[in-house]
């Protein structure tokens, strides 16, 4: 018992010491590769120089784990909250809303992060501890209060960061007022030359950068592909051009680079079209315009969020539901309600959000959109996420580097809900919320600690 005692009190002395005041001398740079596998990470055929020599002068993990369900903002929400989608209530790439009774559910990507993130993030208590906060197309974050500078997915051609591009010449007033018409990769080359610059010239504390090349590349092409790597070598350059900035900025001994993504990625030849099983059944009636529901699947890849419309139908539909999907090829497993604790989503009680059931898909399927024509059809190629969090193929990379980290140390599979609560201690706060605990085991201790007297 004393044993256990003395742990007990040498833990939280050394987290009081780790974390004593804020580090406004610290600059962490967050970059998020979307989409990108750990399985990747060994593949000698990767023209990644740039990741490869942060790895080596820091840490890599052999993987790290995702949350359910496997998709680009629930994902982004964890790796600043900590915590997964039963706290953070983000189950999509937007918000879930119910425009009208037996009307299909819709996804809206453009609202505000008070209204779809149920947890404090660590750039919420970054910048209430006094330091500067960043973000160039992170999600989930729409019109968040804590942010002094930004330059969103979405840009305002009246912004401040938006109208500095100009200036410089990197984009002009005319592609920013039609953005989304320009190739992902152009937007990238965008988003990097915005966070170059918001790091040269207001050296935030911290800044989350998020880019998407590889993620559309490997939707069109499928993963680990001509097409794949060479997404990776222009993500690779896209690092290099932000250390770059950092050095730039003066402040490359005060900056810890982690890089990161949201989830994997695995090729999958087979579409099942979830509702339409549903209008094969009868649940879905009418023409698109005018469809009436009694229940709607959102499919998302290797997962689809089936959702009835009809409150007053809902304890007759769902064990309906549940056994078309049971039966239903393709179909992994059905989960209900009972089940959701254990693979981390919202019960209905706590979120709206949460589904009525939850669907996971076989090796080689993949859930797509559409209510008419064929339940199944083949694709010539298609990368997928969306399966369950603990697919081999679902896992993500952790490459840290820089103040604070410590050269060489082991790491082996991670989860991604520690990422916020190390990006706290690295700028010296605290996540009390958190699920996810600091990786002490990569800390330079001596730089990451203030002196204490």
């Amino acid at each position: 018992m004393l044993t256990k005692s003395c742990a007990a009190l040498t833990a939280l002395f050394f987290t009081t010491l780790l974390v004593a005041e804020p580090r406004k001398d610290r600059t962490v740079v967050v970059i998020s590769l979307d989409a990108f596998p750990a399985y990747a990470l060994s593949d000698s055929r990767l023209p990644i120089p740039t990741i490869r020599a942060l790895a080596r002068a820091g840490v890599s993990a052999t993987s790290m784990k995702p949350i359910n369900p496997t998709i680009t903002w629930p994902n982004h929400t964890t790796l600043v909250t900590g915590v997964n989608a039963s706290k953070h209530h983000v189950m999509f790439n937007g918000l879930l809303t119910y425009p009208a009774p037996n009307r299909p559910v819709e996804i809206e990507p453009w609202r505000d992060k008070n209204e779809m993130v149920g947890a404090e993030t660590v750039y919420d208590l970054a910048e209430k501890a006094g330091l500067t906060t960043a973000q160039v197309d992170w999600v989930a974050i729409y019109n968040a209060k804590n942010i002094n500078w930004k330059f969103p997915e979405s840009p305002d051609p009246h912004g401040l960061i938006e109208r500095a591009m100009v200036k410089e010449g990197a984009v002009t007033e005319a592609q920013l007022s039609n953005f989304g018409e320009g190739s992902q990769a152009w937007r990238d080359q965008v988003w990097t030359d915005a966070a170059a610059y918001i790091l040269r010239t207001y050296k935030p504390n911290l800044m989350l950068l998020h880019l998407l090349t590889l993620d559309s590349t490997q939707h069109e092409y499928g993963p680990m592909h001509t097409a794949g790597f060479n997404a990776m070598a222009f993500l690779d350059d896209r690092v290099k051009q932000i250390v770059d900035a950092v050095r730039a900025s003066g402040r490359l001994n005060e900056t810890t680079f982690l890089i990161v993504s949201d989830h994997g990625s695995r090729e999958a030849k087979l579409a099942i079209h979830p509702d339409v099983l549903l209008r094969q059944n009868g649940i879905v009636r009418g023409a698109k315009k005018d469809r009436n529901v009694d229940a709607w699947a959102v499919p998302e890849g290797g997962c689809a969020m089936v959702y009835v419309t009809d409150p007053a139908k809902k304890a007759e539909l769902v064990p309906r539901l549940r056994e078309l999907f049971v039966k239903a090829e393709g179909v992994e497993h059905v989960y209900g309600q009972e089940e959701y604790t254990k693979i981390g989503l919202p019960l209905r009680q706590d979120s709206n959000q949460s589904p009525d059931l939850f669907l996971s898909a076989k090796e080689n399927y993949f859930f797509d959109d559409g209510d008419d024509g064929a339940y199944m059809t083949p694709v010539f190629q298609n990368g997928s996420h969306g399966y369950m969090n603990d697919d081999p193929k679902m896992q993500e990379i952790f490459i840290a580097a820089g103040a604070g980290i410590r050269k060489g140390a082991q790491l082996g599979s991670i989860l991604n809900l520690d990422v916020a609560p190390t990006i706290a201690a690295l700028l010296g706060i605290q996540m009390p919320q958190a699920d996810g605990k600091p990786l002490e085991e990569i800390l330079d201790k001596d730089k990451v600690r203030p002196a204490v007297h």
